[in-house]
């Protein structure tokens, strides 16, 4: 009997669930006749540490694929790419226990800057799972991402409404019968990919497509100027998280319908109907999950 085989007789066992390593397919849709397909980019990074600021892209892993904007079928692998990058400082132990990476890995060696422009070329959207920490870290690195449209696979999924236990990627791979080796860009990018490709449970859309229906959708961030200390909880609750900078409390909402019932729940439950002022940001895509601001403007409640 061979090991597929002994697979499915466990597959066909209501006591078992079986894991398969995720495949490497260039191909996920081969009937394009009549579609107008479009270009997307995934990426993944890994790095010295956590901070933008202070540390450095290690790796960079991508991947162009072609896609239909409409239907959200993932259609071809166009090209992959994955390169080592030397950050000029020695690499921490806590950052190679998590990605592997060793200082001998990247010594000498440098990201090749033009066949990064080049696979950005005519490119409608940036995705990574969790855009928030990779967005930074290369456009720091690489300026020509600021121009370019980005999607979070991590947060513009309804990853909790569509059934899921837990949005982080390899728990999604699992719920999709498939385990591969996290934690290397170029393997986490064909992790997503296979998982944008898959239909979700409950709204019976491709993942892809859940998520690029958030590129339409204005997000506006909302600053809960001098929130009194008592309501912090409530706000919390809310979604809400604290700004250290600019020493507030702010959430992120999906439009101006949003930010309307928005600024009735502050003025009551966080001002006590008392005249306030909040600041607003406007994040289109080519800003949110940036370090860069967007337009901003202040409210009065």
């Amino acid at each position: 009997m061979t090991p597929e085989q002994c697979a499915q007789m466990l597959d066909a066992h209501p006591d078992y669930r079986v894991l398969r390593r995720l495949p490497h397919r260039d191909v996920f849709e081969t009937n394009a006749a009549g579609v107008a397909l479009a270009k997307g980019i995934i990426l993944d990074t890994e790095t010295t540490g956590l901070s933008s600021e202070t540390d450095r892209v290690i790796e960079l892993g991508m991947l162009l694929f072609e896609f239909d904007p409409t239907t959200g079928v993932v259609h071809r692998l166009l090209h992959s790419f994955d390169q080592l990058e030397d950050p000029g400082m020695p690499i921490p132990s806590a950052s190679t226990q998590v990605h592997h990476i060793t200082d001998a890995m990247v010594q000498g060696q440098r990201i090749d800057d033009d066949a990064v422009s080049a696979l950005l070329q005519g490119v409608s959207v940036v995705i990574a799972h969790n855009a928030a920490f990779d967005r930074p870290f290369v456009e720091q690195r690489w300026p020509a991402f600021e121009a370019l449209h980005w999607a979070c696979s991590l947060r513009d999924i309804d990853w909790q409404a569509e059934g899921f236990g837990s949005a982080k990627l390899e728990y999604l791979l699992y719920t999709q019968g498939l385990f591969y080796e996290a934690h290397r860009a170029e393997s986490d990018c064909r992790a997503l990919l296979e998982l944008l490709s898959r239909v979700l449970p409950n709204s019976q859309k491709t993942a892809l497509l859940a998520m690029l229906e958030t590129l339409n959708q204005p997000q506006i961030r909302v600053y809960a100027l001098n929130s009194p200390f008592e309501t912090k909880d409530h706000l919390k609750l809310r979604g809400y998280r604290w700004d250290g900078e600019m020493r507030c409390w702010h959430r992120t909402l999906s439009g101006p319908q949003a930010l309307s019932e928005e600024t009735v729940w502050l003025k009551k439950r966080i001002y006590g109907d008392r005249a306030a002022t909040i600041e607003t940001e406007s994040l289109g895509g080519t800003v949110r999950y940036s370090h860069r601001s967007g337009s901003r403007q202040r409210v009065s409640l």
